[in-house]
Order: structure tokens, then C-alpha cells, then sequence
């Protein structure tokens, strides 16, 4: 009879590892996933930044001074940006000097 509750025990103790192993590798699933995510987001907001200085230094080559605002690559370039999604700062000093370029996340600001 004492055999049989032992039993009982191992048998809710291992009922209910399963579940506990499921939930985990669930949560570290869905936390690659955000990871993942995180690092595209990253990758887009470098390319767009990246963008926007080689237009600008393709503008100086061509034109002998740097885009004066981001409208002007917009409308000159052809350059698109996604302002719900990204934040830029263009600081002109001189038109000889390059300008400074900061691209953000809205979502990380």
C-alpha cells in the first residue's frame, strides 16, 4: 500500500514536468523571436543611415555641396523614409562640411 503512493507522487511529479518543458521552450522560442525581430529592425535603420550619407556625398560630387535638408535628397535623390517608423536628424553646418545624420526608431526614442 506505502508502494503505491510513491507511485502516485512520481507519476503527478513527472504529469507534470511535460507541461513545465513545453512552457519553457515555448518562452525561449518566442524569445528568439523578439530577438530576431530586434536585429532586423537594427539592420534597417544602419542601411537607411548608410543610405542617406552616400546620397549626400554623391550630392557634393555632383553638385559641389551636401543636400541642404532631407527634402531636398527626397526630392532630388529620390531617397524614401518611413517616418512613422524612424525618426531622422539632419544638421547642416556648412555646405562644404557633412552634415551630420542620426536615424532612431520611433518605437526606441
Amino acid at each position: 500500500m506505502g508502494r503505491m503512493k510513491r507511485e502516485k507522487g512520481k507519476t503527478l511529479i513527472s504529469g507534470l514536468m511535460m507541461p513545465v518543458a513545453v512552457l519553457m521552450i515555448a518562452l525561449l522560442f518566442f524569445a528568439a523571436l523578439s530577438n530576431i525581430s530586434s536585429g532586423q529592425d537594427d539592420k534597417a535603420l544602419e542601411q537607411l543611415e548608410d543610405v542617406l550619407r552616400k546620397t549626400a556625398v554623391s550630392c557634393y560630387a555632383a553638385e559641389g555641396f551636401y543636400p541642404p535638408t532631407l527634402e531636398y535628397m527626397e526630392e532630388h535623390y529620390g531617397i524614401q523614409i518611413d517616418r512613422q517608423r524612424y525618426t531622422v536628424h539632419y544638421q547642416v553646418f556648412a555646405t562644404n562640411i557633412m552634415p551630420d545624420i542620426t536615424v532612431l526608431n520611433k518605437t526606441n526614442e
